[in-house]
C-alpha cells in the first residue's frame, strides 16, 4: 500500500492511498464471504456452494460496494496508523473512491482526515469592547404609545415569511473585499434608508442577498458614508412587534392607573430590552476581540459538514416553496457557488467561535448545574412558543440536547467575559440599539422584557420612527 500525505492545514490531512493487488483481492474475497453466507442453492448448505456458482447469483453491484467498503475501511485505518495521525473521532473523514477495478486488482482513494481542533487561547480578561447607549428617549416612548393604539403588544419571531414593513430585523452587512465578519445591525424595515429597505424586503431569516448599496452620508460606519458598495446582506432574525390600543381604560386593563403610569412602565421595559440587546452586542464584540488574540484551527471536515447541512436545509425549504436552489440564489443576487461559499464562511466562523467559548469554559473550570439548564430550557421554550416539557421532547426527538447544554455554557462564558471586560461607553445615538449576529457560536436571544400587561412576556423594543440602523 502506497500512502501520499498532504497537510492541508494544521487540523486537516489529505491521504492518497494506492492499494496493492493482494489487498484489493483480499477485500473482494472478504466481501464475497460475507455476502454469500446466507445465499442458498439447491443441494448446498448456505455459503457452501462452489465459488463459481455463487458468483453467478451474486449481484456485481452489491459485491463491488461491499468490497469497496471493506477495502477502504481497512486501508484507511492502516494509513492513519502509518502516518501517526491522531484522528478527531467526533468528526467523520471525507473519503473519495477514485478507482476500483476487480479484474485489474486496482484500488485508489483519497481521504480528508480530521485532526482534533487546536486552540491557542489569547488573554481573555480585559477584552476591549464598546457599549452602545441604553438611554430611553422620549421619542421612543412616543412611538411606543402610537404603536399601542393599533396593535397588541408583542414581539414574536418570524420564521414563515419574509421581512415586511414594520418588522424588526437583525442584519449583517459585509462589504465585498473587506476583511472580518461584517457589521451587525438592528433596524425596523422601512425605517433605515431606502436602498437597504428595498434589499431586505421579502428576505427571510438566514437568507442572504448581494446588492449595491448607496450609503447615506450619516451612516454609522464612517468608512462607508457616502459610498456605494457591493454588500452581502444577511437577515439573522426577524421579529414582529405589536402593541394594543392606548387610552386610560386600556391602561387600567393592564393594571396600570393611567397613560402616564403606562409611559413609566414602557420606559422601564424598553430599558430592560436595551440592556439585554446591548449584552448581545457586547458578547459579539468580545468574541471578535478574543478571536484576534487567539489562534483557532479546525478541520475542514468539521465546518464543511455544518455548511452542507445548512445548504441541504435551504434546498429542502426552497423545494417546499416550489423553487430550486439556483432560483433562490439568483433571487438573492448570487450564484449557487456564491451561496455555497457564503454558507462555508458562516459555518467556519460559527465552529471557531464555539471552540473559543468551550475553551474559556474549560480553562476556567466552569460547571453548569440543573438550575442553569432549566433557565435555558425556559428561554428556549419561550423563543419557540412552546411549553418547556414540549421543548425537551423536541430536543430529545432530534438528538439535540447538546444544543441546550451549549446555550447554557455560552451564557455562562458570556457572563464571565463581560464581568472581566474593558468596557468603553459609546456616545449617545438616537432610537436604535444594535444587537449581535445570531449564530451557533453566540449567545441565543431570549424574551427581552416583560410586557406592560402582567400576563404577557413579550417586549416593546421597536425603535423610533424614522431611525437609522445602528452598528453593532
Amino acid at each position: 500500500m502506497q500512502v501520499t500525505r498532504e497537510d492541508l492545514n494544521p487540523c486537516t490531512v489529505k491521504l492518497t492511498v494506492v492499494l496493492d493487488p493482494e489487498e484489493v483481492q483480499q477485500g473482494y474475497d472478504t466481501a464475497f464471504r460475507q455476502l454469500t453466507k446466507k445465499v442458498k442453492l439447491p443441494g448446498f448448505r448456505p455459503g457452501k456452494a462452489p465459488k463459481a456458482m455463487l458468483e453467478q447469483v451474486l449481484p456485481s453491484q452489491d459485491w463491488n460496494e461491499a468490497a469497496a467498503e471493506e477495502i477502504v475501511r481497512k486501508a484507511y485505518a492502516k494509513a492513519v496508523e502509518q502516518e501517526g495521525l491522531q484522528v478527531d473521532r467526533t468528526t467523520s473523514p471525507q473519503v473519495s473512491l477514485d478507482e476500483l477495478n476487480q479484474k485489474e486488482k486496482k484500488a485508489e482513494f483519497t481521504a480528508k482526515v480530521p485532526l482534533p481542533p487546536k486552540v491557542e487561547l489569547g488573554e481573555y480578561k480585559g477584552l476591549p469592547v464598546t457599549q452602545p447607549p441604553t438611554d430611553v428617549t422620549d421619542e421612543e416612548i412616543d412611538y411606543q404609545l402610537a404603536e399601542l393604539q393599533n396593535r397588541r403588544q408583542s414581539r414574536e419571531k418570524i420564521a414563515d415569511r419574509g421581512a415586511t414593513e414594520g418588522d424588526v430585523a437583525v442584519l449583517n452587512l459585509k462589504a465585498e473585499g473587506e476583511e472580518g465578519d461584517g457589521k451587525s445591525f438592528v433596524t425596523v424595515v422601512g425605517q433605515s434608508f431606502p436602498a437597504l429597505d428595498e434589499a431586505i424586503h421579502g428576505l427571510g431569516v438566514e437568507e442572504m442577498k448581494i446588492v449595491e448599496l448607496a450609503f447615506p452620508d450619516d451612516f454609522q460606519v464612517k468608512e462607508w458614508q457616502g459610498q456605494t458598495k457591493s454588500v452581502k446582506v444577511t437577515v439573522n432574525s426577524l421579529s414582529a412587534v405589536s402593541s394594543p390600543a392606548l387610552d386610560d381604560a386600556f391602561a387600567q386593563s393592564l393594571q396600570v392607573e393611567n397613560v402616564d403610569a403606562l409611559k413609566n412602565r414602557l420606559r422601564e421595559n424598553i430599558g430592560r430590552a436595551k440592556q439585554q440587546m446591548v449584552r448581545q452586542v457586547l458578547f459579539e464584540g468580545l468574541l471578535e476581540a478574543l478571536m484576534q488574540r487567539s489562534t483557532v484551527s479546525v478541520s475542514d471536515n468539521m465546518w464543511e459538514a455544518l455548511a452542507d447541512r445548512r445548504l441541504r436545509e435551504t434546498a429542502e425549504e426552497q423545494g417546499r416553496a416550489g423553487k430550486s436552489l439556483e432560483e433562490y440564489a439568483q433571487e438573492n443576487g448570487m450564484t449557487v457557488e456564491g451561496l455555497i461559499e457564503s454558507w462555508k464562511d458562516r459555518a467556519k466562523l460559527e465552529v471557531e467561535r464555539a471552540l473559543l467559548i468551550q475553551t474559556v469554559y474549560s480553562t476556567e473550570k466552569m460547571e453548569i448545574g440543573n438550575p442553569e439548564l432549566n433557565q435555558e430550557l425556559v428561554a428556549m421554550a419561550q423563543e419557540y412558543g412552546v411549553e418547556p416539557m414540549e421543548m425537551v421532547q423536541t430536543l430529545q426527538q432530534n438528538n439535540a440536547l447538546d444544543e441546550l447544554q451549549f446555550r447554557a455554557l455560552s451564557r455562562k462564558v458570556a457572563d464571565f467575559l463581560l464581568a472581566h471586560a474593558d468596557v468603553t461607553m459609546g456616545s449617545s445615538a438616537p432610537k436604535t440599539e444594535a444587537t449581535s449576529e445570531e449564530t451557533a457560536a453566540t449567545e441565543p436571544q431570549t424574551a427581552a422584557t416583560e410586557s406592560a400587561e402582567p400576563e404577557a412576556t413579550e417586549s416593546e423594543t421597536a425603535p423610533a420612527e424614522g431611525e437609522k440602523t445602528e452598528e453593532a
